[in-house]
């Protein structure tokens, strides 16, 4: 297929997927379409295939490009190994594996109303209030929740179990607040170009920092806790 061919079979499922977008994530080497004798691209279902996997990874896990190659080096190698009998797993008798927690991805550009989002997250509509008057989560202008309010809200219901309350977590937003005012400072230079490829970079970008500032906030919450239970 043509880069213009694969373009109409990815937009069907990422309709904001531009030729500047394909032609980036071949200059990071996620995808090698071949090459016509003319220099033409000639991707594969393999390569539409191989595609589709980055892209979705990218909008649903908000996933840097640098974890999604390890992924796919993963994937390949798992793709290359001999088979091999599927492990038996215990199962509970309503279908439930035991141990096993819902780490299903949720696409950030998903749409909830407010009594999905309470039923899917199981978190009390009172939190819910508090949540948004401390500015911890929100629906925005759309008035609709998205893919990051699921996983807010799932987050302080766990919390919540353990006896921390809404305005516990005034500290997480701050935080943030601080941390999105220090990158973007990196990130619009690169947004402000017009040019699509400077917006991909941007949007790369902002994910790399998003996943750099995950790892260091999980590392210094381990080692403070350890130095404070004295290990």
């Amino acid at each position: 297929m043509s880069i213009g061919e694969v373009l109409a079979q990815l937009r069907v499922e990422f309709p904001d997927t531009t030729i500047s977008k394909l032609r980036f994530l071949e200059a990071e080497g996620l995808v090698e379409p071949e090459r016509s004798p003319s220099g033409y691209r000639k991707y594969s279902w393999a390569d539409v295939d191989r595609l589709r996997f980055v892209l979705a990874a990218q909008r649903d896990q908000y996933l840097p490009l640098r974890v999604i190659r390890e992924q796919l080096l993963e994937r390949d190698t798992a793709a290359a190994a001999p088979p091999q009998r599927p492990a038996l797993v215990a199962v509970g008798p309503d279908g439930a594996v035991p141990g096993r927690t819902d780490s299903e991805p949720v696409p950030v550009d998903e749409r909830l109303g407010r009594a999905e989002l309470i039923a899917r997250t199981g978190i009390e509509e009172s939190t819910l209030a508090e949540l948004e008057r401390l500015g911890v989560l929100g629906s925005g202008a759309s008035g609709w929740y998205d893919g990051d309010a699921v996983i807010i809200a799932r987050a302080v219901a766990g919390l919540a179990t353990y006896g921390l309350e809404p305005r516990h977590l005034r500290g997480f937003r701050s935080a943030a607040d601080r941390e999105v005012g220090l990158f973007a400072q990196l990130v619009a230079p690169l947004a402000r170009q017009k040019d699509p490829a400077a917006r991909a970079r941007a949007d790369e970008l902002a994910r790399e920092l998003a996943s750099l500032s995950q790892q260091l906030h999980a590392a210094l919450v381990r080692v403070g806790l350890r130095s404070a239970l004295g290990g």
